[in-house]
């Protein structure tokens, strides 16, 4: 038995591996990192960075089925899942009290085999300085209006809740958010620290969903990359700036490349209100950055999606060949793909960071330089 009821019980088996015991956990991880890596033979294995086995996690993805007796959060069919052990107190209580203000307004869950119903997701996002991010995903406008007549006594339920917002997402698909977002609260982030450098967290900007392990993350990130003190830095998939920020010294020069456009403005105010100097960050995307770059950084920070840097990528940082590259990733074999295409670099150290207990994945950071 497990500490998940949930699990025990076969109504969600997300957490594929909740019922091992955390060290074996943690060894199948390592074993399965050091056999992707080994062929690049890392200078140095540090030890692995743990993660808190519950309430770890900031944000909670909650379907909105269709019952008889209203709306349910959770996971699919009449499953409510409020009371995942992965979110904290808070978190949870929160969600009771959105399930309930929504059956008192009457809001229907969307049906997908009949196409029927307004809401289909609530997205809760924590913030470790206390403040909550509630995102309703809708089917189109209509209920708009009846969520904003009744807000003000949900936030007075739950006056954790500082932003909130409706997502527009028409499509019939299995798709979580469309582009529209409309602010219903007068505030539109929320205000986050790692390590003590402020960070903002924005309803459509990228942010780890493990605290205590992302901040642990960013900083051995900084540490490493601030060993040689390098004078440029290039930090590419910055997000809200979390690498980039870390890293700020006087004199130093920082570049900060995210597609995401809100993220952008998040790193740059973060960076303004911190009294940072010469930080900039750009909403390019990455490819569109390595054309038009110029002259490399002394160290470049990666931080891709799933899929990794990719060929292009990786050629342009042969090409420009920066002294090192610190690369975080959350796919240890697209990590380990684009290592054979980094052939001019040896990864010098590299180290496992529990981002996701109790599932097959991780986070891993590893340091390379040129050869």
């Amino acid at each position: 038995m497990s500490f998940c009821s949930y699990f025990d019980t076969y109504q969600c088996r997300s957490c594929s591996w909740i019922d091992y015991f955390y060290a074996e956990q943690v060894k199948q991880k390592e074993a399965h990192l050091h056999e992707l890596l080994s062929p690049y033979n890392p200078a140095h294995w540090l030890k692995s960075v743990p993660s808190p086995l519950k309430a770890f996690r900031n944000k909670a993805k909650m379907v909105a089925i269709p019952t008889l007796e209203g709306v349910v959060l959770g996971l699919d069919e009449e499953t409510s899942l409020i009371e995942c052990p992965l979110y904290d107190e808070s978190m949870q209580r929160v969600l009771h009290i959105v399930q309930e203000w929504l059956r008192e307004l009457g809001i229907k869950g969307y049906d997908l085999k009949k196409k029927k119903g307004e809401l289909k997701y609530v997205l809760l996002t924590r913030s470790t300085q206390g403040g909550m991010m509630l995102r309703f995903v809708l089917r189109s406008h209509g209920i708009i209006p009846r969520l904003q007549g009744e807000l003000e006594s949900l936030m007075k339920r739950a006056p954790e809740l500082k932003v909130i917002t409706a997502n527009i997402q028409s499509v019939h698909m299995a798709i979580l958010e469309g582009e529209e977002e409309i602010f219903l609260s007068e505030t539109q982030r929320l205000e986050e620290r790692f390590n003590g450098i402020l960070l903002f967290i924005r309803p459509k900007s990228f942010f780890q969903t493990n605290p205590a392990v992302a901040e642990k993350l960013y900083r051995s990130a900084a540490e490493w990359a601030g060993e040689a003190n390098p004078a440029r830095i290039w930090d590419l998939f910055c997000g809200v700036g979390g690498f980039a920020l870390h890293c700020a010294a006087p004199g130093r020069e920082i570049t900060g490349i995210e597609i995401e456009p809100e993220a952008i403005l998040c790193a740059r105010d973060s960076a303004e209100l911190m009294g940072f100097e010469g930080l900039r960050f750009e909403s390019l995307d990455a490819a569109t950055f390595s054309a038009t770059a110029g002259a490399a950084a002394d160290v470049v920070i990666v931080n891709p999606p799933r899929r990794g840097l990719g060929e292009q990528l990786c050629k342009w940082l042969e090409r420009i060949a920066p002294q090192r590259i610190i690369y975080s990733s959350c796919n240890a074999a697209s990590l380990a793909k684009d290592l054979e295409q980094l052939g001019s670099y040896r990864v010098m150290r590299a180290q496992m960071f529990d981002m996701f207990p109790h599932t097959p994945h991780y986070e891993t950071l590893v340091e390379l330089t040129r050869i």
